[in-house]
């Protein structure tokens, strides 16, 4: 059985996700352990798997993205043997960079990076409209991204609460919004 975790793994879970890079010692001090305690609760949270793997962000265009687009496709039918099918072929295109399997109007959601538009046609007609699961896809383009951390829930902490406006803070957003 997993041992639970406690305020510093989530303190340590949320440091290192902020910047994966940070030296051991750093680390210890961020989450004010020894940096004995720290690596051997930091190993604990890789080889349980909290901590899946480590990852550089890279600018899309230095390695020739110059489009990214999300694809929502519609199965043609709910079977088992669709779902994997399709999901397979799309975990095996290099351009699909994130793939979710979702409920609603669509099966998938398919983060795509291409290097151009005439690249995200080919994808579209060539490789994912062609397949015999698909009965529809929709493509909108990513105009920006803007990525997060995962949000980490801590048992032990409060939720936080939502943030009261005043009507006269809420008339001036109306306004702003018209």
């Amino acid at each position: 059985m997993k041992k639970p975790l406690d305020d510093i793994d989530y303190k340590i879970v949320r440091a290192l996700q902020e910047n994966a890079r940070l030296s051991n010692k750093e680390l210890a001090a961020k989450v004010h352990l020894s940096p004995s305690s720290c690596l051997e609760r930091a190993r604990r949270l890789k080889d349980s798997g909290v901590l899946e793997k480590f990852c550089a962000t890279v600018d899309p265009k230095a390695v020739g993205i110059g489009f990214q687009a999300i694809i929502s496709a519609k199965l043609n039918g709910h079977t088992k043997e669709n779902y994997e099918t399709f999901r397979e072929h799309a975990l095996g295109c290099e351009e699909v960079v994130t793939l979710f399997h979702v409920t609603g109007a669509n099966d998938f959601l398919i983060h795509v990076a291409v290097r151009d538009a005439e690249h995200l046609r080919q994808l579209i007609l060539e490789v994912l409209s062609a397949r015999a699961e698909i009965e529809q896809l929709e493509t909108s383009m990513i105009l920006e991204e803007t990525r997060r951390p995962l949000p980490i829930f801590s048992s032990s902490e409060p939720r936080p609460q939502p943030v009261a406006l005043s009507d006269s803070k809420v008339r001036a957003f109306k306004t702003r919004l018209r």
